[in-house]
């Protein structure tokens, strides 16, 4: 009888591989980076066979790790970020370097459609903003700089698309990824060739793959993917899904009381709804895994990937010394922000290296900081403004509906004791954490337990998967602090709004 399920997750520059037991037990996880490509300002790009070739790295390294007979993995399944564009000719090859859902060379296509009021026409059936790294804007792009291009072009995918490709040799698009592209119809869940008309990109019909559902069977593993992987050949492959519905489920969302946020390059806050919200204050609304919901979320790429960055550019010396003592520079980085106090410095710092919720032309900023102020206080500065972040979109939500009792959290912040205890002093609500180190894969394999039918549903999936390591309180204390700061927060952005055209 098969005993294992195992999840895959692409995405922007890692992918991940992880193996479970039936009751969520993390058996084995690894981890393969590809290079991030930005051959022009506002391009980010990755080489697609760079991609895979790290997914199968991952894959043989869990299986190792496992030391399990791959004969008894029961179904696997990919997830993978959204949106960005990966395109193939007729026999699944790629045609250029895929595109990253952080890139921004479409931009002027977003502004004439936002100009031209196409954004409100569409709305009614997308559900969802136009921002720059949609496919729909992408291939605007594409065939305007880039002809020969997409004369070579059949299809286009998503990430964890390709994957499903490189693992089963069939083409398909899968429900959840798509309706979050501007390309589908929420209200018939299909594509609208109006749609495509209304963005001026009817030609670009052709390129779009039959839509498949994330529990569908899609393939099986080829012998040529068994050889790259380690996998056994005919392992059923299941559709897979958009990471934030990965997160979604590993979350244990599986109704309309739960919200859950995802602290990654992406801070995403989320709830599902059988009744979709088609308003211009929700970033986006899109199809969820479970197929009587909809997911609605509020994000942006204004998280965790911000601390990352800095601790990148300026905490080298202390990577190099933690790695020695078998620490990681987190740990250090935690360190620094537990010797401080909320109410003992009042640094602001917008988390917009990547992008923007407020502004679309803001930059990442650090202000009022004073010569008394260590690297500690910057630190924090960065965990709170992250946080704020999460709150802005937290708010537009809860116009539509109540706090929840509890919130849970996914993603790297998630990882640091003292980064949670901000977010709970923040938005003033329990903390709930997942067990697990990697979410994503584990939403995707509780898709690939239903699919294979070691579960009757979503529902008994995710009871028997997904389990909560631990829960932080909020400290009611923090409550005015944190109101104080969360106004300035928002008092910084308004002020610098007349400044960002003269520096961009």
């Amino acid at each position: 009888m098969p005993k294992y399920l195992m999840g895959i997750d692409n995405g922007a520059t890692v992918s991940k591989a992880a193996l479970f037991s039936l009751d969520g037990a993390e058996l084995a996880v690894a981890a393969e980076k590809t290079e991030m490509l930005t051959p022009h300002p506002g391009h980010v790009e990755r080489d697609m066979q760079a991609m895979w070739t790290a997914t199968a790295a991952a894959v043989r390294k869990v299986l190792a790790q496992a030391r399990i007979d791959a004969a008894d993995i029961a179904c696997i399944a990919p997830t993978g970020h959204g949106n960005g564009l990966y395109l193939v000719d007729a026999q699944g090859g790629p045609v250029r370097n895929a595109i990253i859902s952080t890139d921004s060379r479409a931009r002027a296509y977003v502004d004439k459609w936002l100009a031209d009021g196409i954004d409100k026409k569409v709305r009614p059936r997308t559900m969802q903003s136009l921002w720059a790294a949609q496919p729909n804007a992408l291939l605007a792009w594409l065939r305007d700089n880039e002809p020969q291009v997409m004369k070579q072009a059949a299809w286009v995918l998503m990430a964890k698309d390709y994957t499903r490709f490189r693992l089963t040799s069939r083409i398909n698009a899968e429900l959840t990824d798509f309706s979050g592209t501007s390309l589908m119809n929420l209200q018939t869940r299909d594509y609208d060739d109006d749609l495509l008309t209304d963005f001026g990109i009817a030609d670009m019909r052709r390129l779009l793959p039959p839509i498949i559902r994330t529990a569908d069977v899609a393939g099986e593993v080829t012998a040529a993917a068994a050889a790259e992987t380690g996998l056994k050949a005919g392992t059923p492959v299941a559709g897979g899904m958009f990471d934030i519905d990965a997160c979604g489920l590993a979350s244990g969302m599986v109704d309309e009381s739960q919200l859950c946020m995802i602290a990654g390059t992406w801070g995403n806050n989320q709830y599902v709804s059988k009744t979709p919200v088609v308003d211009e204050d929700v970033f986006m609304t899109s199809c969820y895994a479970i197929p009587e919901y909809y997911l609605m979320l509020e994000g942006s790429a204004t998280s965790a990937a911000n601390l990352e960055w800095f601790v990148t550019h300026f905490f080298e010396a202390d990577r190099r010394l933690a790695e020695q003592q078998s620490q990681s520079v987190f740990d250090v980085v935690n360190a620094a922000v537990a010797a401080t106090r909320p109410d003992e410095s009042h640094i602001v710092f917008l988390p917009f290296l990547f992008g923007s919720n407020a502004n679309p032309d803001a930059k990442s900023s650090l202000i009022g900081i004073n010569a008394w102020h260590n690297r500690g206080h910057v630190l924090r500065a960065i965990f709170e403004g992250v946080v704020f972040g999460h709150k802005a979109h937290v708010e537009r939500l809860l116009r539509f509906r109540d706090m929840p009792a509890v919130v849970r959290l996914t993603g790297g912040a998630a990882r640091s004791i003292e980064w949670v205890q901000i977010f709970a002093d923040i938005l003033q609500v329990p903390l709930e954490i997942p067990d697990g180190t990697e979410l994503g894969a584990l939403g995707a394999a509780i898709a690939a337990g239903v699919a294979s039918g070691c579960f009757n549903g979503y529902n008994e999936a995710v009871e028997k998967m997904v389990h909560v390591s631990r829960r932080q309180e909020p400290n009611l204390k923090m409550k005015s602090v944190y109101e104080q700061k969360y106004a300035s927060y928002q008092k910084v952005i308004a002020a610098l709004d007349p400044v960002w055209k003269t520096i961009s």
